[in-house]
This record gives structure tokens, sequence and C-alpha cells, in this order.
């Protein structure tokens, strides 16, 4: 299996702006191969595994498809299903039970 390195960027103003426009507090997000986080530190999201699991799903999604293709296609899908009924969001929230899913990944 390919070696997958991800990136974890805490208190990210990308994530942070995103949680404001979801009202969330907390929030992860994936750009390429860095998970953006607001509202949470790396320990703390790093124990979440299943929230992991679906951020590294994303990663493996930016991977599978190349960066700009996927955010393309991310977006038609959330203007089409929206957030949740968006099919990357499903996959991911799949992922979030799949114990492979953290195979072959290192976190910087």
């Amino acid at each position: 299996m390919e070696k997958i390195i991800c990136r974890i960027k805490e208190r990210s103003w990308l994530a942070g702006r995103a949680a404001r426009k979801m009202d969330s507090a907390r929030l992860a997000m994936v750009l390429g191969r860095t998970i953006h986080l607001h509202g949470v530190n790396r320990q703390a999201f790093l124990a979440d595994v299943a929230w992991l699991r679906h951020e590294v799903c994303h990663v493996r999604q930016f991977r599978s498809y190349g960066f700009w293709r996927f955010l393309w296609l991310y977006l038609l899908e959330y203007r089409r299903r929206g957030y949740y009924n968006n099919r990357f969001e499903v996959e991911a929230r799949l992922a979030e039970k799949d114990e492979e899913m953290l195979a072959g990944v290192e976190i910087e």
C-alpha cells in the first residue's frame, strides 16, 4: 500500500471561515493533504478516530481525483445535493467506521 502523508494545520483561518459559514464551533476541512482545524487542537482531533478517518478519506479523494478536479467535483456535488448528501461526504461518513482507512497514513 502506498504511503500517504497528511499534515495538520491548527487554528487555520480557512477552517475558521468555513466554521463561521456552517455555524460550527469545531471544524476540520481538507485541502490536498492538509487537514485544517478550527476550534479543536491536534491532540483532541487525533483522539477522535472516526473524525480522523473522515478527514483522511477526503485526503484520499484529493489524491484520487487530483487537487483542482476534486475541488470542482466537490463544488458541483455541493450545489446539486447540498453538504450532507454530497457523495464525497457520504463516502467520508462511511469511512468513519472503516478500520483500514488509516492504513499507510502518516500524520506530520
